[in-house]
């Protein structure tokens, strides 16, 4: 069974403008980060996830790093209201954490949702990024992913039924064959707790989905701030991700100026998860070096 970490230390950020109360948890020393000696690792949230979904992943990096880890509005411990959010927002919350732990730079890693709020956070906060990975995200306005985020808002507005159904449509879609041979029997458990943690609040789901698609919306201006991150990024997608195929990521690669592209064969939408030797070990290289030209460990 692999290790669960516990946090060194759990906390709230009031947001008085929003009413919002944003929790975070933080692994790793007290003090400034130059005090500290140790560089720390920002933890995106996927859009169902909440911070203790990452609690088994923060051993591949810590305690060499330390890693926060906060949920968005709408997630997990943090404020769940029908209240309509940005990303954005979100990256400002997250810089207001930081400074509240006296951390001035980070590496920030994000999957899936969590690669658009890594990749916004690059943008509006580029002095602050070391090292950015991505995975499973997109910088492009695509029709096929236009049409899956209709299809998901669709759901989300359907009632208990059809929230019912998504879930079993999403938890087909994001794996890889090979992976859903080899985890098959776990696989209604794990949608399961999903489908249990939003039936009664979809209008979470939406509200973030919603800002995603503002995201997306607003790329036409705000995409020379994406190509002007020059933090060493790497973005490593799954052969077999069927809802942000490899061609979208190989695109959003192109974007930053210092950036390497990664594919693992045969895997899915979700590589940390699937491939968690690969997508861990080129993190950790590319924390390590500070550049693209990384060696991955043997």
């Amino acid at each position: 069974m692999t290790a669960r970490a516990v946090p060194d230390r759990s906390g709230e950020l009031d947001d008085a403008r929003t009413g919002w109360r944003i929790h975070w948890d933080h692994f790793g020393r007290r003090g400034h980060d130059r005090e500290r000696g140790r560089e720390t690792i920002v933890f995106m949230n996927g859009l169902g996830m909440a911070t203790d979904a990452w609690y088994t992943s923060v051993p591949r990096v810590h305690p060499e790093f330390d890693v926060l880890l906060f949920d968005y509005p709408g997630q997990g411990r943090s404020t769940r209201r029908d209240d309509p959010c940005t990303i954005p927002q979100i990256c400002e919350l997250v810089a207001r954490i930081l400074d509240r732990l006296e951390i001035d730079r980070v590496h920030t890693q994000g999957v899936s949702y969590g690669g658009f709020v890594t990749a916004d956070f690059g943008r509006l906060f580029p002095d602050r990024v070391l090292t950015q990975t991505l995975s499973g995200v997109l910088l492009s306005s695509t029709h096929s992913f236009r049409m899956y985020q209709e299809l998901s808002l669709a759901f989300y507005a359907q009632g208990a039924a059809a929230f019912d159904l998504y879930t079993r449509y999403l938890y087909e879609k994001i794996f890889s064959e090979r992976f859903l041979t080899r985890i098959h029997d776990k696989v209604e458990r794990m949608r399961t707790k999903f489908h249990d943690s939003y039936r009664d609040q979809t209008y979470c789901l939406t509200r973030l989905t919603e800002a995603q698609d503002a995201l997306l919306a607003a790329l036409p201006e705000h995409l020379d701030g994406y190509r002007a991150v020059t933090a060493p990024t790497v973005v490593i997608a799954g052969e077999h991700d069927r809802a942000v195929p490899a061609w979208m990521q190989e695109a959003l690669a192109a974007i930053y100026p210092a950036s390497r592209f990664v594919l693992l064969p045969g895997c899915g939408h979700l590589t940390y998860f699937e491939e968690p030797d690969a997508f861990w070990g080129h993190l950790r290289a590319l924390a390590r070096a500070k550049s693209i030209a990384y060696r991955t460990e043997a």
